[in-house]
């Protein structure tokens, strides 16, 4: 076991685990850490704890400080040159006429680099834009390329549900989202329905999506032959997932009538997992119609 703490950089970013050496350093606290990057300043989201170490990626690096108030001064003021920066650097996008959108500045706790993130529907030439740059802000110069979950994850928003977008929030890393997670949730296809603000399917769809799968599996599907445990015998007509309710057409003095029974009540061959075979005509133009837009049948973040 390896004594950690976590640190995170950005809001909802990632994780990073530092070594406390010989310091009590709690959740809340600010520490000056070395990374790839550079000095950064970081944000103490887990405090001192032992982790497996295979969970550590090696050489695990030292906390260097505490982070004191001249140090929160300094972060203070790269938040305000970042503003600054993100103007200027608009103004040179604008000069060179490239078709990128700029979403975020960011300078490192040592200003020894200043790093741009834009997005654009290709590759974009932009060795001038750089060269530029540089000239202006005197240290090395970062463009980074972002998909439109990364874009949504930065900028923020409120989701369909009317609250904060969970990617900007909390959720540290994109979870792998399918379309097969709406199918078995019987939720709409319809692209609009279940897509974010990002375009993308919703990362929402990933929470319920095990409940979802052991409740469908106690279930017979839409147009199988059960038998009722009065002695009918009828064709299933709809099932309500969460209520374990299943509405079947049975025939009484050769009369048809839709009657509901509970799951218990019911006689049936289990029925095999839903897969993209199992969806009709129209759905499954609208599946392929959303596959094609995603670029593959598994989205799994940008």
């Amino acid at each position: 076991m390896t004594k950690v703490i976590g640190v995170r950089f950005r809001k909802a970013g990632k994780v990073y685990y530092f070594s406390p050496g010989d310091n009590e350093i709690k959740a809340g606290q600010h520490v000056i850490v070395e990374t790839a990057r550079g000095i950064e300043y970081g944000y103490v989201v887990l405090g001192g704890h032992e982790v497996e170490d295979k969970k550590v990626i090696q050489p695990l690096k030292p906390v260097i400080r505490m982070a004191t108030e001249a140090d929160e001064e300094t972060e203070r003021r790269n938040r305000e040159k970042e503003k600054e920066a993100f103007k200027i650097c608009l103004e040179k996008i604008k000069k060179h006429e490239l078709e990128m959108k700029l979403i975020d500045t960011e300078y490192t706790f040592d200003n020894n680099k200043v790093l741009f993130y834009f997005t654009a529907d290709g590759r974009i030439d932009f060795r001038e834009l750089v060269k530029d740059l540089a000239a202006v802000f005197k240290t090395r110069i970062e463009l980074r390329q972002i998909g439109v979950r990364d874009e949504t994850k930065i900028v923020g928003g409120i989701g369909i549900c009317g609250r904060p977008l969970c990617c900007s929030s909390y959720l540290s890393e994109f979870i792998p989202v399918s379309i097969k997670m709406a199918k078995e949730q019987n939720l709409s296809l319809n692209p609009t329905k279940i897509s974010g603000v990002c375009g993308r399917l919703m990362c929402c769809l990933k929470y319920e999506e095990e409940t979802y799968e052991e409740l469908n599996g106690r279930l017979p599907g839409i147009g199988d032959y059960v038998t009722t445990d009065d002695g009918l015998r009828g064709e299933v007509h709809s099932v309500s997932i969460l209520r374990q309710l299943v509405k079947v057409v049975v025939s009484v003095n050769d009369e048809k009538e839709i009657r509901e029974y509970k799951v218990g009540q019911l006689r049936f061959r289990p029925k095999k997992r839903r897969e993209k075979g199992n969806i009709n005509d129209v759905e499954l133009k609208q599946l392929e119609a959303l596959e094609k837009k995603e670029g593959k049948s598994k989205l799994n973040g940008d």
